[in-house]
């Protein structure tokens, strides 16, 4: 699995220079914020959110529509740049580098913190294609190599078994459940140290949703994954750490089973319980 130690970007300075080093969480570590703000316009959308990730574990994000949880999703691998008027206060760090220095090279970044978004975005290609283009368009040529990796990548989304005889038909053609897992496939492929994971199932019907579940908490063992959910019982069922957002502010972040059994804030109990929300 690729580090996110350099070269994410040329001259980048480690976050804390000649200074002690800040205290880490019981696993290693591999992304975090101090002290982020975010702000569309005049409108503040973060508050200074300060959050470690820990490796090759699976962080869900809950709190009500609104709250800024995607925002923050968005924030670890810069997808917020392509949204107008974004200003960002604070830092974001991942594998200790500033990602939102100018010498930061944001094509590497996501290469390396992949997502996978709300509603299945296949391309209108082949299912082979719709892996083989992305491993392309980052350089590789060998054919052998090429259809390797596409096997491994639909192996490790739990795919392969499914479409092995229809690589070359449209990966329209996929079922909703089998089109997100393509797309889970197609991150993978390109060998990424985390996956941000936006509602990946809340467009998708019970059975889909488990077969998801399930490949989340199977990638975990080589993937760190973080995950926006509205659901409660997903974000308790799949996660080892969940984070409780209000209103664009951190509320409460500690194990899930702290989080959904014995949380230190009242709003955080009403939230999971669904007194409030």
């Amino acid at each position: 699995m690729n580090s996110l130690m350099p070269p994410l970007a040329q001259g980048a300075a480690a976050a804390k220079p000649g200074g002690s080093p800040p205290q880490m969480p019981s696993r290693p570590m591999v992304m975090e914020t101090r002290g982020l703000s975010l702000y569309y316009g005049r409108t503040q959308a973060l508050k200074e959110i300060s959050i470690e990730i820990e490796e090759k574990i699976v962080t869900a994000f809950i709190g009500p529509s609104g709250c800024g949880k995607s925002t923050l999703l968005r924030c670890f691998n810069r997808m917020n740049d392509l949204i107008d008027s974004v200003r960002i206060d604070g830092q974001v760090l991942v594998g200790g580098y500033d990602i939102n220095g100018p010498d930061m090279d944001v094509i590497e970044l996501r290469k390396r913190v992949g997502m996978v978004f709300q509603r299945s975005n296949p391309f209108p290609k082949s299912i082979h294609e719709n892996i083989a283009f992305a491993l392309r368009l980052q350089g590789l040529r060998d054919r052998s190599t090429i259809d390797g990796i596409v096997e491994q990548s639909l192996r490790g989304a739990a795919l392969w078994d499914e479409v092995k005889d229809r690589l070359h038909t449209s990966a329209l053609g996929l079922s909703g459940g089998q089109q997100q897992r393509l797309c889970i496939a197609r991150a993978i492929a390109i060998k990424p140290t985390v996956i941000l994971m936006d509602e990946p199932a809340s467009a998708l019907d019970p059975i889909a949703t488990a077969r998801v579940e399930e490949l989340i908490l199977e990638l975990k063992k080589d993937f760190t994954i973080v995950i926006v959910t509205h659901n409660m019982q997903q974000a308790a069922r799949i996660s080892d750490r969940t984070a409780f957002f209000y209103l664009g502010a951190l509320v409460e972040y500690d194990t899930t089973q702290t989080i959904f059994t014995a949380p230190s804030k009242k709003q955080t109990e009403d939230y999971v319980t669904g007194r409030f929300g």
